[in-house]
């Protein structure tokens, strides 16, 4: 099968950084599926666990897939051969930008009917990590308008992830805030959903200036240090706090103390890298969310032309990931 192999060392830009090579197709064993892949989305952890890569070091990366699944393992019992499937995968094993990919059942859900695999492949890791954080670390209620009255700031409401938190939040009654930098961003937020949009310079301030005192919750996703002490100024008396991106440095956490807030972190990847009793929660809810997405609910964040998966198209992904102007997602197909 075609694989495009990442070689730690390189510079993202440099044409070593990428490369195809031809490698056998893998067994299914145990609650595995073998899975033929017909898309594959990228996020921000592909470019970070390129960046982390030793010299010289070889690695299939991609964390985004929808394809067919193609043989189950001999204690698999949830699909069948022939079923269309997506999911996020798992960091502890080869990643998706090849033809095939081994991935255990319990974290891979129905693709949703209603989209193409391009279209799916551009949710599931920013899905399950949206709605791990709202719902599994937040504590809000996963039913439609369940949380009327309540708030919530998405910083970074334009990003993969962020698009994905103002769908859910918007449907299960939230009034939701994002921040965004730019014309095209604020107007993608609020098509998704979003009730107000900000600026992203003092976030406090802007949303005084847009007349919302407090927010009962914040999902931060992105530039957390440069927002930390807005956050601790916006967040209401015991508020709550979801994080996802990593700090450079340590942060005064006090800062949240005279308001009993709660901060949490949400990492997808954390089911599956310590193989939870709950595995099984992330096909859960993918099937879930495939029903929202089929009943017109929400909606696919892919905002770019597909392209074909190859060493090239790989390597220029990276670089567009990298640039800090993404808005939604891109997907390559094979």
């Amino acid at each position: 099968m075609k694989a495009i192999i990442a070689t730690g060392g390189k510079a993202p830009d440099s044409p070593e950084a990428f490369r195809e090579a031809e490698q056998a197709v893998p067994a299914p064993a145990g609650r595995d599926l073998l899975v033929k892949i017909e898309a594959v989305g990228l996020n921000p952890v592909d470019t970070k666990i390129f960046d982390r890569l030793g010299k010289g070091e070889e690695r299939i990366l991609g964390w985004d897939a929808c394809g067919v699944v193609d043989a189950v393992g001999p204690e698999a019992t949830l699909f069948s051969p022939g079923q269309r499937v997506y999911y996020a995968g798992d960091m502890t094993r080869p990643g998706c930008n090849a033809a095939c990919q081994l991935i255990d059942e319990r974290l891979v859900g129905p693709a949703p009917a209603t989209l193409s695999p391009t279209q799916a492949a551009a949710m599931p890791l920013t899905s399950l990590t949206a709605w791990e954080g709202l719902f599994d670390r937040l504590g809000f209620t996963p039913e439609k308008g369940a949380n009327a009255g309540r708030s919530l700031l998405v910083i970074g409401g334009a990003g993969g992830v962020g698009s994905m938190i103002i769908q859910l939040g918007a449907w299960a009654g939230l009034r939701v805030v994002a921040t965004a930098g730019r014309p095209e961003s604020a107007d993608w937020c609020r098509t998704l959903g979003a009730a107000v949009v900000i600026g992203r310079s003092d976030i406090a301030e802007e949303l005084k200036a847009a007349g919302v005192e407090q927010v009962d919750a914040i999902y931060c996703t992105t530039h957390m240090e440069e927002h930390w002490a807005g956050m601790a100024r916006a967040l209401a008396p015991q508020g709550a706090i979801c994080l996802i991106d990593d700090p450079s440095g340590p942060l005064d956490i006090t800062l949240f103390k005279p308001k009993s807030a709660r901060i949490c972190w949400e990492f997808m990847f954390a089911r599956s890298l310590f193989r939870t009793a709950d595995m099984e929660r992330q096909g859960r809810i993918l099937a879930e969310l495939s029903g929202l997405v089929d009943n017109g609910t929400i909606r696919t964040t892919l905002n770019a032309a597909p392209v074909k998966l190859s060493a090239e198209n790989v390597r220029q992904a990276h670089l567009r990931q990298r640039s800090g102007a993404m808005v939604g997602k891109q997907v390559l197909f094979v």
